[in-house]
């Protein structure tokens, strides 16, 4: 058995990552239109019908946008915990009943062969969470939209065989840039997003002999490029006497097209 994923989109416009495994086919957030969602599905050769559940990490727009469209359209089933249900109720309209379940923070929830174990967040929303996803001894972790890493969270994630992390900005891009200062300020709170420093040196902290892949995700368009990103997470992880292309590999995301369906 084998744990598949691909990250169909990251960025400050839409969030949406799939997995696979021989028995099951999840969707994490959906933050893109149903047309977009859509298509992003064709270029991994993927179909909508077959999916068996979307998982909703938090309400912000970039990660639901396109929720209802698309779940009124293939009758996916929806699981988010309580208070992010609350919060988005509005923004993703009515949805049937049968397809609304409860994935409460702090949780961990089986869906054939996968076990998806979720924790809370540090990120301003009503209850923010991610997941690790174990499957057939293989260990995925997606892990953006958060201000800081604590020592829960490491603990949770640590020796994963793959990593979906936030590398939001780069520090002096964003306190350069456009944005007012309330908007900078949130972003570099606990409750914001970390920066490309902070991705490295909480990878640092928990990769392992088995991590093997590493994919930068969530990068403001305004405050962060992809070459500035892997380059600050490759020299804080060097730092620390790993060799990037032999150890473990960076990859990018693309706020517009999804990467390679991959196998753990």
């Amino acid at each position: 058995m084998t744990l598949k994923y691909s990250v169909l989109a990251s960025g400050s416009t839409g969030n949406a990552i799939y997995l696979e495994t021989e028995q099951k086919k999840l969707l994490i957030d959906c933050g893109l239109s149903g047309r977009k969602m859509t298509n992003l599905f064709n270029q991994i050769g993927k179909s909508p019908e077959d999916l068996d559940a979307i998982l909703v990490t938090h309400e912000h727009s970039d990660h639901v946008k396109g929720l209802g469209v698309f779940v009124r359209r293939y009758k996916t089933p929806i699981y988010a915990n309580t208070k992010t249900w609350q919060a988005m109720s509005s923004v993703i309209g009515d949805i049937s009943v049968d397809q609304k379940f409860t994935f409460e923070t702090g949780t961990t929830k089986v869906f054939g062969d996968i076990d998806v174990e979720s924790f809370g967040v540090s990120h301003d929303a009503a209850d923010p969470m991610f997941f690790t996803f174990h499957s057939a001894g293989k260990k995925l972790t997606l892990l953006t939209d958060l201000g800081y890493v604590s020592d829960k969270i490491k603990g949770i994630i640590k020796h994963s065989n793959a990593y979906i992390i936030e590398s939001n900005h780069d520090i002096q891009m964003l306190m350069m840039g456009r944005y007012p200062w309330n908007i900078k300020r949130r972003i570099l709170g606990d409750s914001g997003h970390i920066s490309n420093e902070d991705a490295g040196l909480v990878l640092s902290e928990v990769i392992g002999n088995e991590t093997k892949s590493i994919y930068l995700a969530h990068l403001s368009k305004d405050n962060n490029m992809k070459e500035l990103a892997r380059m600050s997470v490759q020299q804080k992880l060097e730092q620390y006497g790993l060799k990037i292309g032999e150890d473990l590999s960076i990859y990018d995301t693309d706020p517009e097209n999804p990467t390679t369906l991959t196998a753990i």
